[in-house]
């Protein structure tokens, strides 16, 4: 009985976040399109409001072409993994429903992300073009650089709650947040998940302008929809990340869920805001500034926890 019920709730999550992932493409084209001043997808339903189910229901119906060149099973079961690890990642999340709890959640989130660059790498690769073949090695050495950078923020956390449990951070922020605490950490931290989840303006995996498509520009149909999905799923995660890390942690009430939505909010915004950076901007940021601020705030909350 357990076992279902755990299989039910696990069915329950992966809906939940593939209906997110669908408002969220909405909440994006409908917030682009005023950034822009126009009007957005206002024609499916209320307002728009069905317009990701028309476009999902049209991305799965199209034909599914693969080019004569392409490394096929590589090809096909790449888009499959990331989703798969996208999906994954969000086991962490289920604390008050399931016992689901991670000793070393933080521990199982850095290891199924990092798995999430190979991915890339490999649909790249196996597309056999020269196109996809750049996007996929060029995120692949950002998302190696930009890793250490995420790790090092993590560990300045965990030093200050000496554990690897998300739920930990919860009981840590019961009287301030973290974000007060490590203000200039939570900004690394936001523009690294920009950075982790392709997205602007560190989209170097897609640069339209540069790439065509760039890693994905092989893939039509039901693999380009997978990729989507899993790129989404990552944002909202990394929103949700950041919630619990910086923003007083994880609460079944409507103010948790509106911090999320925030922050989800300003991935969009920014991509509606800022151009794209320069790959080697993004390493100088990366190497001399994120790295400089995350050691010296290591050392200054190991000194706090030596000496109190």
């Amino acid at each position: 009985m357990d076992l279902i019920l755990i299989m039910l709730g696990i069915l329950i999550l992966v809906i939940g976040v593939l209906v997110g992932v669908a408002f969220l493409t909405l909440l994006e084209r409908k917030l682009l399109g005023y950034i822009q001043i126009r009007k957005g997808p206002n024609k499916v339903g209320f307002s728009g409001i069905l317009q990701p189910f028309s476009d999902a229901i049209k991305l799965f119906t199209k034909e599914q072409t693969y080019p004569n060149y392409s490394n096929y099973m590589s090809y096909y079961f790449s888009p499959v993994v990331s989703f798969l690890l996208s999906l994954l990642i969000w086991l962490l999340m289920p604390y008050y429903f399931n016992m689901i709890s991670f000793n070393l959640g933080i521990l199982f989130f850095l290891c199924c992300t990092s798995l999430g660059v190979y991915t890339v790498m490999v649909a790249g690769w196996s597309s056999n073009s020269s196109y996809s073949n750049i996007g996929g090695f060029t995120v692949s050495c950002s998302n190696n650089f930009l890793w250490s950078k995420i790790s090092f923020n993590f560990i300045v956390s965990i030093i200050m709650i000496m554990s690897f449990n998300l739920i930990d951070f919860i009981l840590y922020q019961k009287m301030v947040w973290f974000i007060i605490l490590m203000y200039p950490l939570s900004l690394c931290w936001f523009s690294s998940s920009l950075a982790e989840t392709n997205r602007t303006p560190f989209d170097f995996a897609e640069g339209e302008s540069e790439l065509v498509s760039g890693f994905n520009i092989e893939y039509s149909s039901g693999g380009f929809a997978l990729i989507f999905l899993a790129e989404y799923s990552s944002i909202i995660f990394m929103s949700l990340l950041f919630v619990l890390v910086y923003l007083g942690g994880y609460n079944m009430d409507l103010l948790f869920y509106l911090k999320l939505s925030l922050i989800s909010f300003l991935f969009i915004w920014v991509r509606g805001t800022l151009p794209r950076y320069r790959y080697d901007k993004l390493m100088y940021l990366a190497w001399k500034v994120y790295l400089p601020v995350s050691l010296n705030f290591m050392m200054l909350y190991l000194g706090l926890k030596i000496f109190l």
